[in-house]
């Protein structure tokens, strides 16, 4: 049996580098001479492994400029798409749902399967996501806990589970927004989701499966009948409001 090129087992390692989320869409690789060290390559070798790579449409190669990560693989969420899904408010829920189904998931997975690292990346986005609570950017306080979850979908060690998860990113981060906006108005609500988040964080780093699949479903299951019924008190609101206008056909 013929042995395999040595460019094409490099042109392999980068594939499962993309494939696992190491190397993210759009981002821009080590040098030629950096990423030839590290993988324990000849430069041409490389060289010829970016090319395979470039005319699959995985890499893109500026000139002067470096190779990256194609950012065609982004998330599949246009933003076409993305306004329907804003202008709609019944969808924020049906994300709420998705999210019950793979997040519940993946912190059954990450509890199994966490490393050192990974638990390490989990308490430091914890801390982040913590801190930017007293932010005055809404969606920097959004993407830090959006960054916080993705950590423990990355620690479940399931590439396609990741990848779902990344394809919601846009998405999750808008709805994550939306909740903060709603649920922070409401007096006590931030130390919930704190001791919340918590739970859910010492459930994985302590490999505790079905505490961390339970504490999944426990904070989102808070947050969907927390927003239901805050629906509700503004629907009341703006009707009785709409009793007193003068301009009201009662």
């Amino acid at each position: 049996m013929d042995q395999p090129r040595i460019a094409d087992t490099i042109a392999r390692k980068l594939e499962i580098m993309i494939l696992e989320g190491v190397l993210k869409p759009g981002e821009k690789l080590p040098s030629e001479r950096q990423l030839a060290e590290k993988l324990g390559v000849s430069r041409p070798s490389l060289r010829e492994a970016i090319q395979k790579l470039a005319a699959r449409n995985l890499l893109k190669t500026r000139r002067g400029g470096g190779t990256y990560v194609d950012e065609s693989l982004n998330p599949s969420f246009t933003e076409p798409l993305l306004e329907i899904f804003l202008q709609r408010p019944e969808t924020r829920y049906d994300i709420l749902e998705v999210r019950h189904a793979l997040e519940g998931l993946a912190a059954y997975y990450a509890a199994m399967r966490r490393t050192e690292a990974d638990k390490t990346i989990i308490r430091e986005r914890y801390e982040t996501m913590m801190e930017m609570h007293n932010c005055e950017d809404p969606m920097a306080e959004a993407k830090a806990d959006t960054e916080f979850h993705l950590a423990i979908a990355e620690a479940a060690d399931n590439v396609v589970l990741l990848h779902v998860m990344r394809d919601l990113f846009t998405l999750l981060r808008e709805s994550i927004s939306f909740s903060l906006d709603k649920l922070y108005a409401k007096p006590g609500i931030y130390k919930l989701l704190r001791e919340q988040h918590h739970a859910l964080m010492t459930a994985v780093v302590e490999g505790q499966p079905e505490r961390a699949r339970q504490a999944a479903h426990n904070h989102l299951a808070f947050v969907e009948e927390t927003l239901q019924n805050l629906a509700r008190e503004e629907a009341r609101r703006e009707r009785a409001l709409r009793r007193l206008s003068p301009f009201s056909n009662h």
